[in-house]
């Protein structure tokens, strides 16, 4: 076993006995060693539960014959730090936990590791790690919040509080239901309720193979949740006997069957970043077009909020990913996972509940995926749009750019009244570097959607989106702004077509004035000069890279 080089043999006598100061009895000592990277925190609804099933997952390595190490993994909570100069360390924060849990796992030589998390970095950070490392491991997703209720209705994170705040500036909404709302809209623990980024990444996890069947979907607060963190710490034991590393689950049928399900789900565009970042670190090329080329053939049968009226309680009623694994079974490949089932297996053995929220192929919401990855002078490398989350009426659109030099300007202007209908708002330096960190905007989509705009207004960025987001939003546009990219060559009232079935992001101006522009044009001072932001900002990569460091 790997943890052998800290506690067998005379010369690691001196290991063995901070080993047994730690409170191991010396029955314990030879069996195999598990790293529970955990990160909860009470800071994050999606967290707050996970002390509890972190006992359960202890019983679960006990049970199955091995001995858990816990220890803990930072989380940032995306909505409380949505807005502000916080959501910089958002995505920057990824690469800290996949380094973190590198340091930990190979410096005590854990055997094997559980990753018990939730949000939206915090689970693509921990499965770096584990591609990284190609040692065994499982991961546990805490589980997604169930719906508030208020008058009558269902409701959730992004429609009734960053919406609502578009709402009550246009007088949509009175002070009295303004004030309800926030008490109401996430009342349990777990991860938002609808396909956001962190629901998404999760359901992304149990089709890669990485989770139990049936984990992505069951709600934090259900007793079936303890049961998987139980069987998940059993299973692990098991990995570790069978030699099971990480990378013979992650292959590149599995990044697929992934991106497949991503697709049917209509999941968030910030997967995209994610599972190519994963790849990476598994080494698996995952060109950006790939995303285009399955969502083009798998049809989006899964419609939950923010683009549709279901919930991720709904899914869980449903029969959760093994039901939709089951729907797209002639679409997966053979992979194998951590429950010792091929996938294809799993989705034979399903069985489908509801039929409208996983729906057949055949009466599918859309007969198309929900992301399209779209190309032109203005995106040369790429740009993402949720196609699902989009009006019809607005998948070729034409306006006029209103330029932004951060979202905080839009946000002002939005909030002004200042953005009119036939506007394409443009927000740039929020790439990546130029952020730095490529903060998510789901405040000003918020309220361009919350005042009834979002059938006649577009947003274009470098930066990027809440999985809450709906609209005619195209983000990830690369390269960005900082780096020379064509939208730090936009200006006020030029014309630009946006072309979803086309695949076209076009701005309406001649090569040669482009150029001209180019040669004037000067990079902008760093926003950020101190910390690991400033070092985060020299060493990421762009967005069609999936952002990872280089």
């Amino acid at each position: 076993m790997r943890s052998d080089s800290i506690k067998k043999g005379p010369e690691r006598m001196p290991h063995r006995a901070l080993l047994y100061a730690t409170g191991i009895p010396k029955s314990q000592i030879n069996k195999p060693f598990i790293g529970v990277a955990t990160s909860f925190t009470d800071i994050i609804p999606g967290h707050i539960s996970m002390n509890e099933l972190g006992r359960f997952i202890e019983k679960g390595i006990h049970t199955g014959g091995g001995y858990p190490f816990f220890f803990g993994i930072p989380g940032i909570c995306d909505g409380i730090a949505m807005g502000h100069k916080g959501m910089r360390y958002s995505l920057a924060s990824r690469e800290l936990i996949a380094d973190m849990i590198e340091c930990i796992v190979e410096a005590h030589q854990f055997d094997g590791i559980v990753l018990l998390t939730n949000c939206d970095k915090i689970t693509p950070g921990m499965l770096m790690a584990a591609a990284r490392l190609d040692i065994p491991a499982i991961v546990l997703t805490a589980g997604p919040m169930l719906a508030g209720f208020y008058k009558g209705q269902r409701r959730n994170l992004t429609s009734d509080t960053f919406e609502a705040v578009g709402k009550l500036k246009k007088g949509f909404l009175t002070e009295q239901d303004f004030e309800a709302l926030e008490q109401c809209a996430c009342p349990t623990a777990g991860s938002c309720q609808g396909m956001y980024t962190a629901n998404t990444m999760a359901c992304v996890t149990e089709t890669l193979g990485l989770s139990l069947p049936g984990v992505a979907a069951t709600p934090a607060v259900m007793s079936e949740k303890r049961r998987l963190a139980f069987e998940t710490g059993v299973k692990i034991v098991e990995l570790i006997k069978k030699k099971l590393n990480a990378r013979k689950i992650l292959t590149k049928q599995a990044f697929y069957n992934a991106i497949t399900v991503d697709m049917a789900l209509g999941g968030s565009t910030n997967t995209v970043l994610h599972i190519k970042a994963i790849a990476h670190e598994a080494g698996v090329n995952l060109p950006l077009e790939v995303f285009d080329e399955l969502s083009r053939k798998t049809p989006h049968i899964v419609n939950i909020i923010p683009s549709g009226e279901h919930y991720a309680e709904d899914l869980y009623r449903a029969g959760g990913i093994p039901a939709v694994l089951k729907r797209l079974q002639d679409k997966l490949y053979s992979s194998l996972t951590v429950s010792g089932f091929d996938i294809k297996d799993i989705a034979r053995e399903a069985e489908i509940y509801d039929e409208d929220v996983i729906r057949p192929l055949k009466s599918a919401y859309h007969k198309e995926g929900g992301v399209a990855v779209l190309k032109g002078n203005l995106a040369p490398d790429g740009s993402v749009v949720k196609q699902t989350a989009v009006s019809p009426k607005m998948f070729k659109f034409e306006g006029t750019a209103r330029c932004f030099d951060s979202e905080e300007e839009a946000m002002q202007a939005i909030l002004d009244g200042r953005i009119k209908e036939g506007d394409v708002i443009v927000i740039r330096y929020e790439g990546p570097s130029g952020g730095p960190g490529m903060r998510e905007m789901l405040s000003p989509t918020g309220a361009i959607t919350g005042m009834g705009l979002n059938e006649s207004v577009a947003l274009i960025t470098d930066g990027r989106f809440s999985g809450g987001t709906r609209g005619p939003c195209i983000g990830h546009v690369s390269p960005e702004a900082t780096r020379g990219g064509p939208i730090a060559l936009v200006k006020d009232g030029d014309r630009i077509l946006i072309d979803i079935q086309k695949r076209k992001l076009e701005l309406l101006v001649t090569e040669s004035e482009l150029n001209t522009r180019l040669k004037t044009w000067r990079p902008p001072k760093p926003k950020v000069n101190k910390g690991y932001l400033l070092r985060y900002a020299r060493m990421v990569s762009s967005a069609d890279k999936g952002a990872i460091m280089e």
